[in-house]
């Protein structure tokens, strides 16, 4: 599930009740340009932003949903002010220490979740990006760490780098 190198980032925006900027909506459904213009929108307009990153070595110890909901703890942790309610996209987190709903396809249908998720994608994205710089060789800039051809081929050329989620790669290199 997800890109086979790189962090696992989370993203929590807090907005007046009033705010509202056009084109919000899931970041997979935006160009790389209107996210980086809506990133910016969301910067001016937020009360408050939390991030959260947890890097490939702890996705492999403790598995990509727990590294996520790590992720959202840490944004969520970062907000100040403290939320009193969470909207979540997808699974609400374990533990209901603040007031929660988790929404499938929360990214669509919720402004702020959205926002969240446009605030993740292009802070993950830049960090692939400066990746790309350390290890040319992949092309993380284009593929941002997702698993396409280019990106498989690399990893059979070159092995694995650093950066690489290894318990994602096992059928990958499994298959030399």
């Amino acid at each position: 599930r997800g890109p086979l190198a790189g962090p696992v980032v989370a993203a929590a925006v807090i907005f007046e009740p009033e705010t509202f900027i056009e084109g919000i909506t899931d970041s997979k459904k935006l160009s790389e340009k209107r996210r980086e213009a809506l990133y910016q929108l969301i910067h001016e307009q937020a009360l408050a932003i939390g991030i959260g990153v947890v890097d490939h070595r702890q996705i492999d110890q403790i598995n990509i949903r727990q590294a996520t909901f790590k992720a959202m703890r840490m944004a969520i942790g970062r907000l100040k002010p403290r939320p009193d309610y969470l909207l979540i996209d997808g699974e609400a987190l374990p533990e209901k220490l603040i007031a929660q709903e988790g929404i499938v396809k929360g990214d669509f249908l919720s402004f702020s979740i959205g926002a969240a998720s446009i605030v993740a994608k292009v802070t993950r994205d830049r960090i692939m990006v400066e990746m790309d710089e350390e290890y040319p060789q992949y092309g993380f800039a284009g593929h941002k760490g997702y698993g396409t051809a280019a990106h498989r081929e690399a990893i059979l050329q070159h092995g694995p780098c650093e950066i690489h989620r290894r318990s994602f790669l096992r059928k990958i290199l499994g298959e030399r």
